[in-house]
């Protein structure tokens, strides 16, 4: 014998071999020997440590070489991370590795239940002749709000009779809370985009919104369990973050002005500008973060795609540290593409620029297609990372479905809109006691409509001036006085409301009338211009007897001393 290794080589033996004085002397100069004198002694030196080397006799190989391999199959056994036990005809668990025992005793008499079921099951089949009889998969409940998953396997003889079914059983706990946030998701979506066509065809685009925002706040708030959010739109002219609709923030959130901007803008604008989510584990040591909530530990923000930009950016927070996981992340940045989609869908739907139905339809279907798609992406990624899950990729399957079938419900959804209904070719010009001689501002970004709310008002005697944004509204408000104001809400530059507060500051009197195209109210906008003397609300499309009678209404209405 020769040694090849610097390091001397440990040796177990077994018996005492008749090899002579040769190896005695070698194995004292170049190995460590131990030696044994049965099997169970050599197995349990053989858990005390490795061997380079196990010398025996011949005829003790065979039964040390049995005794070991069963002795490591069971170690294997009882080293799984999941429950593994033989469950006998008679119902009992006959063997279990530790951790079957370890479980609690519902879960072990529940395991041997499902065992019994299988075992009369698999009798059957067998009788019946059936070729091949296979494992059965079940899930059930425990305390503690705890889901188990097992597979039950029926362990058949040659004579083809049923004798034991083997157990594996693993706690699917997380497993389960996944698919729970999954069903919350496909939920989710079909809330906001499975849109009832005959309900929404009677409803004004304030009224869609208001139902849009009761969707979102119970999807958000019963199934992905974010109690405390906002929502921000993005303005397309200015990139400043309008609030739209928020949940458990405080109030003083609505004044916040932040832009998607990378700095100083806080988290919610720091993701509006680079298009990505952002979990903020610990907001006390995030310089970004900006005040939310009382008592916030953590936050999660999420961009609102809509193909390949961003439309605003969705903040949930939560006075737990750490509150918010990957998962959560990847969850809600699908619902915030459902967001995006249901938000631009009524955006579509309230625009003044289309005049028949044939078009409406069209241009919906083509603004969609690609944020559909996105969606349909994101859901096939998470197929992807989720193999091997077949009742999750089977949700995931549903979310697909429901956000291919939303092409079908626009069809049924758009109906032919103006900016201003009620309009005939030819008005004849009447003198209408209440506005003949009254002048009004006129402030729309849209010339079509602001030019024909211009004539409308002009037909009935009024004196129109008009303004083609916030800017050029105010220095009419500072140079002239009106009897009345009519303003659109959402504007490049100055908004509705720094006109609406300029008109008051010139006159409190002035009555002020508000439009909007879209519905949504911009750092609620509209809340705070009627706790400070809004006349009204119009929600464009409007009919020209409504636009007119608020504007009566609006001039006759007595004003406080």
């Amino acid at each position: 014998m020769s040694q090849t290794s610097a390091k001397p080589l440990h040796l177990l033996v077994l018996g005492r071999p008749d090899w002579g004085e040769e190896f005695p002397a070698w194995a004292q100069n170049h190995a460590r020997v131990e030696y044994v004198d049965s099997v169970g002694a050599a197995l349990e030196a053989l858990r005390s440590g490795p061997f380079d080397v196990i010398i025996t006799r011949a005829a003790d190989f065979i039964p040390f070489q049995s005794h070991h391999f069963s002795r490591q199959a069971a170690a294997i056994i009882d080293s799984v991370n999941q429950g593994v036990g033989i469950v006998g005809e008679s119902g009992d668990l006959e063997w279990a590795n530790p951790l079957m025992l370890n479980m609690d005793k519902a879960v072990r008499e529940r395991v041997c239940h499902c065992c019994m079921e299988t075992f009369a099951w698999a009798q059957a089949e067998t009788k019946a002749g059936s070729p091949e009889v296979c494992a059965r998969r079940f899930s059930f409940g425990a305390k503690d709000h705890r889901r188990y998953e097992m597979t039950a396997t029926p362990v058949i003889d040659r004579q083809q009779n049923v004798t034991q079914v083997a157990a594996v059983v693993w706690d699917a706990t997380a497993t389960g809370r996944l698919q729970d946030k999954i069903d919350a998701i496909d939920q989710a979506g079909r809330e906001l985009l499975s849109l009832d066509a005959t309900q929404l065809s009677r409803l004004k685009p304030h009224e869609r919104l208001s139902l849009l925002e009761q969707k979102i706040l119970r999807c958000s708030r019963e199934l992905l369990h974010f109690d405390n959010f906002e929502i921000r739109v993005r303005d397309k002219t200015s990139n400043r973050l309008d609030l739209v609709l928020s949940s458990g923030m405080p109030p003083e959130s609505a004044n916040i002005e932040l832009f998607a901007r990378t700095d100083g803008n806080g988290i919610s604008g720091y993701v509006a500008a680079r298009g990505r989510s952002y979990i903020c584990s610990d907001v006390k040591n995030d310089p970004r973060y900006i005040p939310g909530i009382e008592g916030a530990q953590s936050s999660l923000s999420v961009p609102l795609h809509l193909h390949d930009k961003v439309v605003g950016v969705a903040n949930f927070e939560s006075a737990k540290l750490a509150a918010f996981t990957e998962d959560d992340r990847q969850f809600a940045e699908i619902f915030g593409r459902y967001i995006a989609l249901a938000l631009h869908l009524l955006e579509l739907m309230a625009s003044e620029r289309q005049t028949t139905t044939g078009q409406v339809g069209t241009d919906v279907l083509t603004e969609i297609t690609a944020p559909v798609n996105d969606i349909l992406t994101d859901v096939e990624n998470l197929v992807e990372d989720y193999i091997g899950h077949d009742d999750l990729r089977h949700r995931l399957r549903t979310i697909s479905e429901n956000a291919d079938r939303i092409r079908e419900i626009i069809k049924d959804l758009t109906s032919p809109k103006s900016g201003i209904t009620g309009i005939h070719a030819k008005r004849p010009v009447q003198r209408d006691p209440v506005l003949d001689g009254k002048r009004v501002l006129v402030v729309d970004d849209e010339q079509v409509l602001r030019e024909t709310v211009r004539d409308v008002l002009a037909g009935n005697g009024c004196h129109v001036a008009t303004a083609d944004d916030g800017v050029g509204a105010i220095e009419l408000i500072a140079n002239q006085a009106f009897d009345l104001v009519l303003s659109d809400i959402k504007m490049p530059t100055k908004s509705g409301y720094e006109v609406f507060s300029a008109a008051k500051e010139a006159n409190p009197n002035t009555p002020v009338i508000l439009t909007t195209g879209f519905g949504y109210d911009p750092n609620h906008s509209i809340i705070r211009a009627r706790r400070e003397g809004l006349a009204a609300v119009l929600f464009k499309p409007f009919k020209v007897d409504q636009l007119l009678a608020e504007i009566r209404s609006a001039l006759t209405t007595e004003k406080p001393a």
